[in-house]
């Protein structure tokens, strides 16, 4: 099986301790996408730092891979910044990876929050630094009307105290669905499916051998699902997971309102026919994902996937133990 660098963690945020924030995807569309979270994080006694990249705009990317990259790099870098949360997801992400300095990284962990197009650095980090990171908002998603305290609570936690114990399920649908039964524990990896499946074949391929896989995936229609997930067993890349945990699929199934395919297989339909002849256990539809409720959850660490009881309880906290 493949290998990746030992896991590190960086310290918790303390009370009134620094967030430092730059984009490594999209860009801003309105300042006040920005002013918003600065003032939440702000009145709770938070102390934000941007970088310049938090400013830049060029089209889709928030400015130069190279200058993302060294503001990624600074943050690291930088003593006074307790924990990192990007400004959102988008897409250009994956543009930066060969400008990161992974040793500098590794020699100064920090833990770092976002999802969606962040799944890049998610596994890209754990691979080549072994940081554990948080699959969770980005600050853009910080005391907005389209989120909820439910979100933003769990992110403070998970900065805080690590993000252990087991996941919250969605408060207005608590239904969650086993599809194959079983238990066993094992580091949680993963993020957005159209993401890491883009990374095969890179210097940063998806290492998942010996994980529980989490997933979770926007607008995409089932035959594109049922695509990406092919490919990664085509890859090799399904051989050795030991669980399968399946957030949300947020706007993956047939709907009117996009009649460019035929109503054939449903998203579910999906699963069953791509993930049970894995044989290990699998769950479907905790709020990890682009609906309106996400929990934070640690990537990276240990996490207990029981099936049959419709649970996924984190073991180990994402962030080093208080001092």
């Amino acid at each position: 099986m493949s290998q990746v660098a030992a896991t590190r963690f960086g310290k918790r945020l303390p009370e009134g301790g620094t967030i430092g924030v730059m984009a490594p995807s999209g860009p801003y569309f309105n300042a006040s996408d920005i002013d918003r979270p600065l003032r939440w994080w702000r009145d709770r006694g938070y102390t934000v730092k941007l970088t310049d990249s938090v400013w830049l705009k060029d089209d889709y990317v928030a400015g130069p891979p190279e200058k993302r990259a060294e503001d990624l790099n600074s943050l690291f870098a930088d003593p006074e910044v307790d924990v990192i949360q990007v400004l959102w997801g988008g897409t250009g992400a994956i543009e930066i990876l060969p400008f990161l300095d992974y040793d500098l990284i590794a020699q100064n962990p920090k833990a770092l929050m976002g999802f969606s197009d962040i799944t890049n650095l998610h596994i890209a980090l754990r691979q080549e630094s072994g940081l554990a990171t948080f699959h969770g908002p980005g600050l853009g998603s910080m005391g907005v009307p389209e989120r909820k305290p439910f979100t933003w609570d769990s992110a403070v936690a998970a900065f805080t105290t690590g993000g252990t114990g087991e996941v919250p399920r969605d408060p207005d649908d608590p239904y969650v669905r086993t599809i194959s039964g079983g238990r066993v524990t094992a580091p949680i990896v993963g993020g957005n499916l159209f993401t890491f499946a883009h990374l095969i074949g890179t210097p940063w391929d998806p290492v998942f051998d010996g994980a529980i896989l989490f997933f979770e995936e926007v607008n995409e229609l089932p035959y594109i699902v049922e695509v990406q997930l092919h490919q990664l067993a085509h890859a090799g890349k399904l051989d050795h997971v030991v669980g399968v945990v399946v957030g949300e699929l947020f706007d993956c199934d047939w709907r009117e309102t996009r009649p460019d395919t035929p109503r054939t297989r449903s998203i579910e339909d999906v699963l069953e026919r791509c993930l049970l002849p894995l044989g290990v256990p699998i769950l479907y539809k905790l709020p990890l994902g682009h609906g309106k409720h996400l929990a934070s959850i640690p990537l990276g660490v240990q996490a207990t996937l029981d099936a049959d009881g419709q649970t996924l309880t984190v073991e180990q906290p994402g962030v080093a133990p208080a001092a």
